[in-house]
């Protein structure tokens, strides 16, 4: 590892804080959370008193629908919101074809399970999926891969987290799917979107507080590019 490589002390200091901040972004805060449970929780509301597939999936949709034209009217980021607008839509369709409303909830089960794999396949080839979507948001990009290992093993840790928490939530849902009904299916599966989540993120959060400082490659490359400039200015002046 070059000077260049090693993260410097008041970085390090930092790294709580950075920390913090870029896994609030990365996973949408307080309202990307409510923004996640609120379409559920309106299906399953809606679905509990009177039965009906129909007004469940079209409140469902319309809502999140809504939560999107908010944050366009606000200039917000809409990632999480678009997001949860396609796993509705998904949901919507998938159970109007088959008719029946546990359906609703099939899309965002697999999708669960299939994240749930990823984390865990790509942290056994040795390139965990958390690096690669937090890398950006650290302005580190794959640096870690090569040239911070400390980072790399926290990256790790944390996909191993993740994979396995997702794997325990699909382990309680699809018996439930299969055996339980669409109302007790739809109780269950909101009470287990937030906290598996929060313990998620916090376990990353410690994984990664305690890691070396990401290496600011937007910085490295603006800093070569300056010398550059100076080199040009500087034989420009000679001749």
């Amino acid at each position: 590892m070059t000077s260049l490589d090693k993260p410097t002390e008041d970085a390090q200091q930092d790294s709580r804080a950075v920390t913090e901040a870029a896994l609030f972004e990365a996973f949408g805060g307080l309202r990307g959370m409510i923004e996640t449970v609120l379409p559920g929780l309106l299906f399953v509301t809606i679905y509990t008193i009177n039965k009906d597939l129909h007004s469940s999936a079209i409140a469902a949709l319309g809502v999140s629908v809504l939560l999107v034209v908010v944050r366009l009217v606000k200039k917000d980021t809409v990632k999480h919101a678009f997001s949860g607008v396609f796993g509705v839509a998904f949901g919507v369709v998938f159970a109007m074809m088959t008719g029946n409303a546990k359906d609703f909830y099939l899309p965002g089960m697999l999708y669960t399970l299939g994240l749930a794999l990823a984390y865990i396949i790509s942290t056994l080839a040795g390139f965990p999926l958390l690096g690669v979507i937090l890398g950006p948001v650290f302005k580190e990009n794959l640096s870690w891969r090569t040239r911070n290992p400390g980072r790399k093993k926290a990256y790790a840790k944390a996909s191993w987290a993740w994979g396995l928490i997702l794997l325990a939530k699909c382990a309680i849902l699809f018996p439930l799917y299969w055996w339980a009904d669409t109302a007790s299916l739809g109780w269950v599966l909101v009470a287990l979107k937030i906290p598996p989540f929060l313990l998620a993120v916090w376990l990353t959060w410690v994984f990664l507080a305690k890691a070396p400082a990401p290496i600011d490659v937007f910085a490295e490359m603006e800093a070569e590019e300056r010398a550059e400039e100076a080199r040009k200015a500087a034989a420009s002046s000679s001749e």
